[in-house]
């Protein structure tokens, strides 16, 4: 049976679930505020889903994990900070006034900080690594998890999440939007490399013209390498309408349909997850996945989870097939799942992928469960993303709505045929 099959009156039924998601998504906004993980927004945002879900659900939990706040967007910052400081070593180098030996070991040092630099790139935003949590203070997330459970022998399982957390203001993205955001991002990545290579070639360069040359190639550099370490505004974390509260609602929605009409499969689960941390380089669904991915894999009932991120921009809705900045191969069988179920919903979704960043769908899929994630977001970025306009206002209705037909669809389907190659 297909989701819209469920129901005579299907589409007014949908409407009620996506107008429950909307007005918690406004009441959250509105009683809780901004929910930077780890403190005490973010509590008090998993404290109300798992006190509003509990009539809802059969069974509510929660998993408390710590992390550390801070620490993964932090590496912008510091890799800021250490490739400034390599530039403005390299100048003092090739301007010829310091001994031969305190150039050299200058130079060492330069290329030492900035290699240093590119191993927190590398391991905080493209891998995703806790590569400087041990600095940071440590505090304490959560996930709630809401089960409606299977009337007979559970054969099935399938997992919707989205994260509660939200993020510091991304600075740039607010004052310009993309187009700033983006030369800031590509200039300081350019001024790094930049950097690096320049401090090489100090090593070798002898001719006091190349000297020069290095000297205004290098104070060039200078004001990329200054903005960045102004691009989060850690004084102002944002409401996260879009980011995320609709994939988290959107998912509590599909538990709430199933209620009020009376559905409960006989041998698939449905489980909604509130996650924590996801803003602070997936620290939630990695808890998740620590949790419970041998538990999954051995204990023999087909297990998916979808991530749920950013159900907004209506013409950018998208079942992502590689996640974190395009390094992970999300489930093709769940993939194929999904553009079924769209079909089947009648929404226009094609596969896309995160050029930059994640959603929680690749912390799952790399620590063993079958993942694949659901988003509708301008990968621009929106100019909404990680701002203060992330707020009530962008929200979107339709978006919501044919996209809790998507997910609705793909339940179905996973229950009826569970997970292959084709549909």
């Amino acid at each position: 049976m297909k989701a819209y099959e469920s129901n005579t009156h299907y589409a007014s039924k949908v409407r009620e679930c996506s107008n429950f998601a909307i007005r918690e998504i406004k009441k959250v906004c509105k009683d809780v505020g901004p929910r930077p993980a780890g403190y005490e927004g973010e509590k008090k945002g998993q404290d109300y889903v798992e006190k509003l879900m509990t009539p809802i659900a059969d069974e509510v939990k929660r998993e408390k994990f710590t992390l550390s706040p801070k620490a993964f967007m932090s590496w912008v910052m510091i890799d800021g900070v250490l490739a400034l400081i390599a530039a403005i070593f390299g100048i003092f180098c090739n301007t010829g006034i310091l001994p031969p030996a305190v150039e050299t070991v200058l130079r060492v040092v330069s290329i030492f900080l900035v290699v240093l630099a590119v191993f927190f790139l590398l391991g905080e935003f493209l891998f995703y690594k806790e590569v400087l949590d041990p600095f940071f203070k440590k505090e304490e997330s959560s996930n709630v998890i809401c089960t409606r459970k299977a009337s007979g022998e559970t054969k099935r399982r399938i997992i919707i999440g989205g994260h509660m957390d939200t993020a510091y203001e991304w600075r740039y993205t607010y004052l310009g939007g993309p187009k700033l955001v983006t030369t800031v991002v590509v200039s300081a990545v350019l001024g790094l490399l930049i950097t690096l290579g320049l401090s090489i070639a100090g090593l070798f360069v002898e001719s006091r013209t190349a000297e020069i040359v290095m000297i205004i190639v290098h104070a060039i550099t200078l004001p990329a390498l200054i903005s960045v370490m102004f691009f989060v505004n850690w004084k102002l974390p944002v409401d996260g309408a879009a980011d995320d509260l609709t994939g988290v609602f959107a998912s509590m929605a599909t538990l709430l349909y199933l209620k009020n009409n009376d559905i409960r499969f006989e041998n698939t689960e449905v489980v909604a997850v509130s996650m924590g941390a996801e803003e602070e380089g997936l620290r939630g669904s990695k808890a998740f996945a620590k949790a419970h991915g041998d538990e999954y894999k051995n204990d023999g009932v087909e297990t998916i989870f979808v991530a749920l991120d950013t159900l907004r921009d209506y013409d950018f809705m998208g079942i992502v097939t590689k996640d974190m900045t395009a390094t992970v191969n999300l489930d093709k069988q769940a993939c194929a799942l999904m553009k079924k179920a769209a079909e089947n919903a009648e929404v226009p979704v094609n596969f896309t992928t995160t050029p930059l960043g994640s959603t929680d769908a690749a912390a799952t899929q790399q620590g063993g469960i079958k993942s694949v994630a659901f988003t509708s977001m301008d990968p621009a970025p929106a100019r909404y993303y990680h701002t203060r306009d992330d707020n009530v206002k962008v929200l979107e209705m339709k978006t919501l709505e044919d996209s809790l037909k998507v997910i609705l669809e793909t339940v179905f389907l996973f229950d009826e045929q569970g997970l292959k190659d084709s549909y």
